[in-house]
């Protein structure tokens, strides 16, 4: 009996305080009183940047790979040596190209003589034509010889490799790869909700951790038309000027891209508390000295303040920027300078 009698009142004890409880937190809670300090939500002009990762090519590169096959003469340059625009590169062998002259030379006098036939018409138009025939071909096969059997520069640049010595015989494999450096490119991936804003002429800053110092100025000068579906970003080729030569292609580099600036809806970082166990944030908002919580969207941030997104906060509130850790929805708040 007595133990039925202790039991029934352990039950009643846990009832009541099942009970109580809640109400005696949300008395507890209406009566706390916290000490905050606070701000208003204001609109400011900041600048947005674009931070990316670059890396550098050659604005120009050429493979030195002739169409004629055969023995090569002389390469005229090694890694390293700077050229000119129309300098000679490579002299394949001549034996083919010579032949070629002779034959065209041939041609064109016979050809001189089919044009004065046919004129009194001593020759028919079949003998003509395939006279005119063999006479282009000709002159088209030399015109090729002669490009590729003497190889110039089509740029200013620097020989970056050499894969042949004079007198090998030429395999197919580039005999030497030229690369321009006075001018740099990259491409950059852009996350799609730049698209818009990205124009080509836009300034880039670029810096390397090699001269920490120096700031290399560059060019939006394309921006591809498509967005990659699986990363959702854009290319965007940027064009460096880089007269110095201190940036080399290979290296690395940061591209700052300036958007320009803009009006925007700002809060102290500070302010913006994260949701344990979510990628939610929230801030607490003064309301009649009673502290509410509100959900917010981030956008960009500009070191001590972070963009706030429309549709949750508008300018002129005020949120709590110290002792926010300390507080829950409807706590009364004591806001302090």
């Amino acid at each position: 009996m007595k133990l039925k009698s202790l039991f029934a009142i352990g039950i009643a004890s846990l009832l009541m305080a099942s009970c109580s409880g809640p109400s005696n937190q949300g008395t507890e809670n209406k009566e706390r009183i916290e000490k905050v300090k606070s701000s208003l939500v204001a609109k400011q002009v900041m600048t947005r940047n674009i931070d990316l990762t670059a890396s550098l090519q050659g604005y120009d590169r050429m493979s030195v790979a002739p169409s004629v096959t055969g023995n090569i003469e002389h390469i005229y340059v090694r890694e390293g040596d700077r050229v000119k625009k129309g300098d000679t590169l490579v002299r394949m062998n001549q034996n083919q190209l010579n032949n070629t002259r002779l034959t065209f030379a041939n041609l064109s006098i016979e050809m001189g003589r089919v044009e004065e036939l046919r004129k009194s018409e001593a020759i028919s138009q079949q003998v003509y034509d395939q006279t005119k025939l063999s006479y282009d071909q000709t002159e088209e096969s030399l015109r090729f010889l002669e490009q590729n059997t003497i190889v110039t520069a089509p740029f200013d640049g620097v020989i970056s490799a050499r894969n042949y010595e004079d007198g090998e015989l030429y395999s197919g494999q580039p005999i030497l790869e030229l690369t321009k450096i006075k001018e740099l490119k990259s491409m950059v991936n852009v996350p799609e909700s730049f698209f818009p804003k990205v124009k080509k002429g836009m300034k880039v800053v670029l810096k390397s951790p090699i001269y920490p110092d120096k700031e290399f100025p560059a060019v939006v000068e394309t921006v591809f038309p498509t967005v990659d579906a699986a990363s959702h970003t854009f290319t965007v080729r940027i064009k460096v000027n880089n007269t110095t030569e201190e940036l080399r292609p290979g290296m690395y580099a940061s591209a700052t891209l300036d958007m320009g600036s803009e009006e925007i809806l700002v809060v102290p970082y500070q302010a913006v508390i994260r949701l344990i166990g979510s990628n939610e944030r929230y801030v607490y908002v003064n309301d009649n000295n009673v502290a509410k919580r509100v959900f917010v969207k981030l956008g960009d941030r500009f070191d001590e303040y972070v963009e706030i997104l429309p549709g949750t906060l508008k300018e002129g509130d005020e949120i709590i920027t110290s002792g926010q850790e300390r507080l829950v929805d409807g706590v009364k708040l004591n806001i302090v300078k």
